[in-house]
């Protein structure tokens, strides 16, 4: 983990962190004015830490607000335990404000993917094409942009004052994140390529990802990613493999290590899991152990995770 601090494009602090916890950035206040607004909160396992994060990045400044690029777990997984200690409004993409509202844990993705979270309470939405208002202010040249693909509720935040921007899961520096949309057997790839075209289209100079290191070779990223999103549209079970394996391993990065022999039982008992086994191993439940089994074999030998004593670990 390290802490970088982009003070040649618009004062931000950004908290490189990992895969189970995204990145987390602090926007800080111009000149004169009151306090920061950070974006996205980790993993709910790495909440104290991301508070203590935060709190040596604000130097002394009040935290004014929290805003989430969208509501899976490894972005807003601090939400709860930093608005608790700082007492700040938190504002999401709209789309699933009611869902908060109720806690409705299968509408937020968190039971269908069995990832864990703190409840959290969400006090604004952000609306695509606005700018940036957050904590009683607007936050200059901060655009909304919706980013769907990834997820059908995310946002981008773009700043065309310095021409950063966070692109949450929609653009990494090797790639994007699963589409999820195309997990649950609904039409994602088009708008992976929709966003794609739409961060070629404006004049950034540097990008702020979910996860990874910041970079200003935007041109090489969106190449990479277009061809990535190409494999997955010839080859949609391609997708479907890394999807299961992203999943498997963000599982194990939450849990630590787990019987090699429950990660069968645990994926039927995770409905977008459970959903990709039926898809690809079919109806026969020998099929669908194999393929599952090919999964974490491939996991083993990619070295994400690792087999000791009839466990298998987070690597």
């Amino acid at each position: 983990m390290s802490l970088d601090t982009l003070q040649d494009f618009g004062g931000l602090t950004v908290l490189e962190r990992g895969w189970l916890s995204s990145n987390n950035t602090l926007i800080h206040a111009a000149s004169g004015e009151g306090g920061a607004l950070l974006v996205d909160t980790g993993h709910v396992n790495h909440a104290p830490q991301t508070l203590a994060l935060v709190q040596r990045a604000l130097r002394g400044q009040p935290l004014l607000g929290i805003v989430n690029t969208h509501l899976h777990s490894d972005h807003c997984g601090g939400n709860a335990t930093l608005q608790r200690v700082h007492g700040v409004p938190l504002h999401i993409p709209p789309g699933q404000a009611d869902a908060v509202a109720r806690w409705d844990e299968s509408q937020l993705s968190y039971r269908a993917t069995g990832q864990r979270v703190d409840r959290y309470a969400a006090q604004q939405v952000l609306t695509p094409g606005q700018t940036l208002h957050a904590a009683g202010r607007d936050w200059p040249g901060w655009q909304v942009l919706a980013a769907p693909g990834h997820d059908p509720h995310s946002v981008m935040l773009f700043n065309a004052d310095t021409g950063v921007l966070l692109s949450a899961d929609a653009l990494w520096g090797n790639g994007f994140g699963v589409v999820f949309p195309e997990v649950e057997g609904e039409p994602g790839f088009d708008d992976v390529e929709a966003v794609l075209d739409l961060i070629a289209s404006l004049p950034v100079r540097a990008v702020v990802p979910g996860h990874g290191a910041p970079f200003t070779d935007v041109a090489a990223a969106l190449d990479r990613a277009r061809s990535r999103l190409a494999v997955f549209r010839a080859r949609p079970e391609k997708h479907a493999r890394y999807a299961f394996k992203a999943l498997v391993k963000y599982h194990l990065m939450e849990v630590g290590a787990m019987p090699e022999a429950d990660v069968l039982p645990w994926a039927l008992a995770t409905p977008l899991l459970a959903g990709l086994l039926a898809a690809q191993g079919g109806a026969d439940a020998a099929q669908a152990d194999g393929w599952a089994q090919a999964m974490v074999e491939e996991l083993v030998q990619q070295g994400a995770a690792v087999r000791q004593g009839g466990l298998l670990l987070d690597a």
